[in-house]
């Protein structure tokens, strides 16, 4: 992905050559490998990274609370407890202050930005090379699914380290700290915990989201609204479209952080299945469901109606 953003050899070439320019020469290379940066950070595959990771952003820093309550009611399964969304926000706020429910928010920044950045490059990418100007809805599906999935590879090291931040139960000193220790006590298969429930999570949830959200939009057009109204129309497509995929894909998501919770326990479908079941039946498969919408749906809305809002900016929609 990342050789569609800048030109790796090029990056190296500029750090190499002397703060002054020596001769003739080493300021037409010099120029040259600036205009080569230049071409790779204005294209549109390079501007759909900077907008995606800009929106994911935001939207982070605005939704961490709901992420945490969402990670903490699914761990009460784990202890028996029968907490509510409000009583657990109450419990982190009286243990942490209020700016405990920002507690994790590093790593899901270090997630989301560079993650919603892959995603939309990938997406902007496979849509300019392989997709047709009015996408049906399979189109969009697989768009939006294969996407994801290459985002969601990339970035799981990072996702595992956040889920354990935001359990209370793991202690890091940073980032860095988080991913060495992780790596030396459990290896690579520590850091990909929860790969099949992440990706049977996510990808689905994009190829829906991206379906139903191309849909709305077509029928939605903004200028029924007035042209002003672009963004909201956007927010409100979004939120349509997210809610549903959020429902439907709430399995694997509580699957997802039991698994990366408790690696060395259950590693495998076939145990941590009867343990939800078990502990909390069905409904046990939907615990954390209003934290996760509210927040799942809030967020992929307001990351592109940001998104789509600073493309229209750069012209490029």
């Amino acid at each position: 992905m990342f050789y569609m953003l800048a030109d790796r050899k090029t990056v190296m070439q500029m750090k190499e050559l002397p703060s002054t320019p020596s001769s003739d020469s080493d300021l037409k290379l010099r120029k040259d490998l600036k205009k080569r940066m230049e071409a790779a950070l204005s294209s549109p595959v390079a501007k759909s990274f900077m907008a995606g990771a800009l929106s994911g952003s935001i939207s982070t820093l605005l939704l961490q609370p709901l992420d945490l309550v969402k990670t903490r009611l699914q761990m009460s399964v784990n202890i028996g407890s029968n907490m509510g969304m409000m009583n657990v926000a109450i419990s982190v706020v009286r243990q942490d202050t209020f700016f405990g429910l920002w507690h994790g928010v590093w790593p899901s920044l270090t997630r989301c930005a560079p993650g919603v950045g892959i995603y939309f490059a990938t997406l902007h990418y496979l849509r300019s090379n392989f997709g047709s100007s009015n996408p049906r809805a399979l189109e969009s599906l697989c768009m939006g699914m294969t996407a994801r999935c290459i985002a969601g590879f990339l970035i799981l090291p990072v996702t595992v380290i956040k889920t354990r931040y935001e359990s209370g139960t793991f202690h890091y000193r940073g980032m860095a700290n988080a991913l060495a220790l992780t790596y030396k006590n459990e290896g690579l298969r520590g850091l990909y915990s929860g790969l099949a429930p992440t990706l049977l999570r996510d990808v689905p949830f994009s190829g829906i989201y991206l379906m139903f959200y191309t849909y709305l939009k077509t029928y939605n057009q903004p200028c029924r609204f007035g042209a002003g109204l672009e963004p909201l129309v956007d927010f409100c497509n979004g939120l349509l479209g997210g809610a549903l995929a959020s429902f439907v894909t709430q399995p694997a998501d509580v699957i997802k952080t039991t698994m990366q919770l408790n690696p060395e326990k259950y590693r495998h479908f076939r145990t941590v299945l009867p343990y939800i079941y078990q502990v909390g039946g069905i409904q046990g498969f939907w615990r954390g469901i209003v934290p996760r919408t509210l927040r799942r749906t809030l967020m992929t809305a307001l990351a592109w109606t940001v998104f789509e809002e600073i493309m229209r900016r750069c012209s490029l929609k």
